[in-house]
């Protein structure tokens, strides 16, 4: 037997095996296979139409929704705290103006008076226990109604010393009275106001929310039209075929979802843009023209408690002067400007308030209101001349006298603003509820349309496939 010469060198090894192909790579061959074929690319086209419509419907759903969940904020939440925080500014400013005027009345003082402050001040509990059982995720506002709640019966108790000494005829009294105000001026007030303002800044952030554009939507529903109409017309090019019916369903649901979106995003818009111009912020206005008419009126009344004790120190002109008396005419020009007569002057409270009403319905009160404020100061300038004359009985009568006084003329002027206010917060609600209102079913309809218009590309599609089988 013989054998083969050998070299004495070894075979070489066998080249590798090539790894197995996977599933997922096989399937996308066999998809990029059919795509080169037309049914493979008519199943590919009515994939990516269904995505794209569902989409479409999806984006409007979610964008839909977040704007509906802002404007009921608006109309429900942050609103309504925005008036509960300056009702509690208010009812803080009556109490101290009601308690001052009580003093005034000397050591009998009307039952009627101490049970206005008594209800200022319930008033103001009350609303502070909702203001922070519903003020959620602001650090600010809760801190500032911790504040109020710690220093409302510091005040309560500095009032209630100082009316036990008025009776007692001790002038002690006034001291405490000035310090009652003083505390309500620099700490009760102060942090009212910053309540007041981080709820109406949250009113304005959820305004934003609800009026903004839903452009991702519109761009979205944008594509989605153009790939139906591209496919419709690739269709047309093809097969000579004018309508498909399930392709004109699903461009005809797309439309009809476009057209909702931005006429009713539009509609509700306007109608909180009016909610907010002609309420909202008419309610800010008027809440501040009331709130400087009580602090005026607690001024005057506290120009007779302190008679001279208390004056200007800061270098200016108005060094040396009653400061009770200066902060008066601070609070009367903030209303009326420099006005003269009965309108009051360009840029003032009682003017912006009248511009931003709509109606005669909401100027009427405003117009009053600018009168018996001019009624208020000519009285306030014969009683501060008696006083000057060393006639204080006179003065007092004719502030705290139940005719003819300047008490009388500020009753008038808040009764006024509150008539205002409530008009003014009736058109806010009407408005806020007819811009959320133009929200109402519209994202569940997108959804069903949506779903609808897919089908109808899916379908629309089939039929053309069904020509191949």
């Amino acid at each position: 037997m013989s054998y083969p010469p050998t070299t004495g060198r070894a075979a070489p090894p066998p080249a590798p095996a090539a790894p197995p192909r996977t599933a997922w790579a096989e399937g996308l061959d066999r998809a990029r296979a059919a795509a080169t074929t037309e049914p493979g690319r008519l199943r590919v086209i009515g994939a990516v139409l269904a995505a794209l419509v569902i989409a479409f419907g999806a984006v409007t759903a979610w964008q839909v929704s977040d704007r509906q969940t802002a404007a009921d904020a608006v109309a429900e939440r942050s609103q309504p705290l925005s008036a509960d925080a300056a009702q509690i500014y208010r009812s803080l400013a009556d109490a101290d103006t009601t308690a001052t005027g009580g003093f005034l009345a000397g050591g009998q003082e009307p039952p009627q008076v101490r049970q206005r402050f008594v209800r200022d001040i319930d008033t103001a509990s009350k609303l502070l226990v909702r203001a922070a059982a519903n003020t959620e995720g602001s650090s600010s506002a809760r801190d500032e109604i911790q504040k109020i709640n710690q220093m409302l019966p510091v005040y309560t108790g500095l009032v209630d010393s100082a009316r036990a000494n008025n009776r007692q005829g001790l002038p002690l009294g006034g001291a405490y009275l000035r310090y009652a105000n003083d505390t309500m001026r620099d700490k009760l007030l102060p942090a009212a106001g910053r309540l007041y303002q981080a709820e109406t800044a949250r009113l304005g952030e959820d305004y934003e929310d609800a009026e903004a554009w839903p452009w991702v939507a519109i761009a979205t529903g944008l594509v989605a039209l153009g790939a139906l109409g591209w496919a419709q017309r690739r269709e047309f090019l093809r097969t000579n075929r004018v309508l498909s019916r399930g392709l004109l369903t699903a461009t005809a649901a797309s439309t009809v979802v476009m057209l909702w979106l931005v006429v009713g995003h539009a509609v509700a818009s306007t109608q909180l843009s009016d909610s907010n111009d002609h309420g909202a912020k008419s309610l800010q206005v008027l809440n501040e023209a009331r709130i400087d008419s009580l602090r005026a009126r607690a001024d005057e009344n506290l120009t007779l408690v302190a008679r001279g004790a208390v004056v200007v120190d800061e270098d200016g002109a108005n060094k040396g002067k009653d400061a009770y008396e200066v902060s008066y005419g601070a609070r009367m020009s903030a209303l009326v400007g420099k006005a003269s007569g009965d309108r009051p002057s360009d840029g003032s409270l009682l003017d912006k308030a009248r511009a931003l009403a709509n109606d005669d319905e909401g100027r009427e009160p405003v117009e009053k209101a600018g009168g018996r404020i001019h009624e208020w100061q000519v009285r306030h300038k014969a009683a501060r001349a008696a006083d000057d004359g060393g006639d204080y009985k006179t003065a007092l009568t004719k502030v705290i006298g139940a005719d003819d006084s300047t008490g009388e003329s500020f009753d008038a002027v808040d009764s006024q603003l509150a008539k205002a206010l409530d008009h003014e917060q009736r058109e806010f609600q009407q408005a806020a509820d007819d811009g959320r209102g133009a929200f109402t079913a519209m994202a569940l309809g997108a959804g069903v349309l949506a779903v609808l218009g897919a089908a109808g590309a899916v379908l629309g599609i089939g039929r053309r496939l069904s020509e191949y089988r």
